[in-house]
């Protein structure tokens, strides 16, 4: 028999934000049975992926082994890391295990897509443990900005390995389970061959803060609030959206949800047990008979998304409800890089309309982040006492500087971006191979390669304009008539102040009065001089060479 290997794969993840996939096997190279860790989005933005509803893993890999894969496990229920599911179940059918309250995220979403929500199978935390093949994988409650997040423990022929997932070492999370130092020590007395660990605030070297350091501030802030309060902060966030709201409500304010999945999340707290106690909550429709000094509202959309509420009601109104001046306007939230753009938009125009904004720049500490910082992933390091670090979740500087300081410690490490296999031992820790992954889009209904073409045509379009032109051949291949365009995107005047479209059409027309008969009668020939007169002619008169679409229609 072959010689059997463990390895460790991440599809997405890994040099990256967002997106995560992770792929861990035992067997023979090539034959190993695997299972998965998370199958998460990212989101789109328009210079990038314009149309785009989402971007998810390239599983090609995993589908190709599908027979293969003994489960899917998924850490928690924030979208990068269990979005991708309903889009990629289909494609690998394997059983899904969860936690309860991401189960119940994790159902809805099957559901959603018209799936079958038994798949989804809720299992105990540790030290309960699921057998898949030759795993026996347990979830070990950890602390994070979602309601029972759980690293795992995966337990291997060949040794222990513990998946971080995302975490902070947090004693006073105010809601969910706090992290269990004695648990932990106790996990890695056994011996950790290797530790996959959360590398994305490496670079932050003071300790992190406790989610309980949040409501004090929150609660000062609201009672010195003279107008309507509206609050916004990840909707997964259920311990800060409990903390905002008891701050509302002992200030005499009445609590309204705006946004349909920071009411899931709420629902989803109550219906497994997370939340046992919440503020009671009115309907928009209600909160706008209220007096504004009594109401204090939360809102979706702390990354300035578009169709969420707070985007909306920075645009004019949302359910009837309308920001005025004298209103306050709180991001208890971080802005993840690459939104800064669209939050600042949202604070710009409440702050037209007379809105005061109030974010961590303003003094108040309103918000602490749900990841390690640098000294709390050193104390993991220390507790879990594993042979070998690999740094994950992280972009790739994060990566880089988490492996050298698990190195400076003296762990073995590698940094192993998307695609890197490595093989994993008690005293080893190698690259396998590389394996090709990337990303592919939720456009619409349909998933499509990141090389497919479509956004990137979608992008030179937005970037160049288009041009349709369409001539009409006769049975004696003569033109018939005048061709003609179709401009989109395109100014409508060019350098020679004529109108582009008339000037077009009339190079167009000369063309085909001098054409040859060979010309005429080869439509490859005939659609590509067209194509290449319209780019030349729009290069002179507007400086830009549009995408062009040549329709050449023969009567039979």
């Amino acid at each position: 028999m072959s010689q059997k290997r463990v390895i460790y794969l991440p599809l997405g993840g890994a040099g990256e934000i967002g997106m995560n996939c992770y792929v861990y096997g035992y067997g023979p190279a090539g034959k190993e049975r695997l299972i998965v860790v998370d199958l998460g989005v990212t989101f789109p933005n328009m210079e990038t992926s314009p149309g785009v509803n989402l971007i998810l893993p390239d599983i090609a890999w995993l589908e190709e082994r599908a027979d293969q894969i003994e489960a899917i496990f998924i850490t928690h229920a924030h979208e990068d890391h269990v979005g991708a599911l309903p889009h990629c179940w289909p494609r690998l059918g394997a059983k899904v295990y969860t936690r309860a309250f991401t189960g119940n995220i994790a159902r809805r979403k099957m559901a959603d897509n018209g799936l079958p929500e038994d798949v989804v199978e809720t299992v105990s935390a540790w030290p309960q443990q699921v057998e898949a093949g030759p795993f026996r994988v347990g979830f070990v409650p950890i602390s994070h900005s979602i309601p029972e997040s759980s690293a795992l423990v995966i337990d291997t022929p060949e040794g222990r390995i513990v998946h971080s997932g995302d975490f902070k070492l947090d004693a006073t999370p105010v809601v969910g389970e706090p992290f269990d130092e004695e648990m932990w020590a106790e996990i890695g007395k056994s011996g950790v061959m290797a530790l996959a660990c959360d590398s994305t605030n490496v670079m932050s070297r003071s300790p992190g803060r406790s989610e309980i350091t949040v409501g004090p501030e929150i609660e000062a802030l609201v009672a010195g609030a003279k107008g309507m309060v509206v609050a916004t902060t990840f909707a997964s966030n259920v311990a800060r959206v409990k903390t905002l709201a008891d701050a509302g409500e002992r200030a005499g304010r009445s609590i309204c949800l705006l946004g349909r999945a920071m009411r899931r999340m709420v629902e989803a707290s109550i219906e497994t047990g997370v939340l046992t106690k919440f503020p009671k909550v009115i309907s928009p429709e209600d909160a706008r008979q209220i007096p504004r000094e009594n109401l204090m509202i939360l809102a979706t959309g702390s990354q300035g998304e578009r169709r969420a509420a707070s985007a909306q009601l920075s645009r004019g109104k949302y359910n009837g409800i309308l920001m005025k001046e004298g209103d306050t306007f709180l991001f208890s939230s971080k802005t993840i890089p690459g939104n800064e753009r669209e939050v600042l938009r949202i604070v710009n125009q409440f702050s037209e309309m007379g809105v005061d904004v109030v974010d961590e720049s303003s003094g108040g500490h309103y918000h602490v982040s749900g990841h390690a910082n640098r000294p709390d992933l050193e104390r993991l390091h220390e507790i879990v006492n594993p042979r070998s670090v690999i740094p994950m979740h992280g972009e790739h500087r994060h990566l880089r500087e988490h492996s050298r300081l698990a190195m400076a410690k003296g762990y073995r490490s590698a940094l192993a971006v998307n695609g890197t296999m490595l093989q994993i031992g008690p005293d080893m820790l190698d690259v396998a191979e590389y394996v090709e992954t990337g990303r592919t889009y939720l456009d619409g209904t349909v998933q499509i390669g990141a090389m497919d073409g479509v956004v990137r045509d979608r992008i030179r379009m937005a970037l160049n304009g288009h041009v349709a032109v369409s001539v009409l051949i006769d049975e004696e291949n003569e033109p018939l008539g005048e061709p003609w365009c179709e401009l989109m995107g395109l100014p409508e005047i060019g350098r020679s102040k004529a109108p582009l479209l008339d000037v077009l059409e009339e190079d167009l027309s000369q063309f085909l009065g001098r054409a040859s008969p060979a010309t005429l009668s080869d439509d490859d020939k005939l659609e590509d001089e067209l194509r290449r007169i319209t780019r030349s002619t729009a290069q002179d008169e507007i400086g830009r060479k549009p995408e062009v679409t040549v329709i050449v229609s023969r009567l039979s």
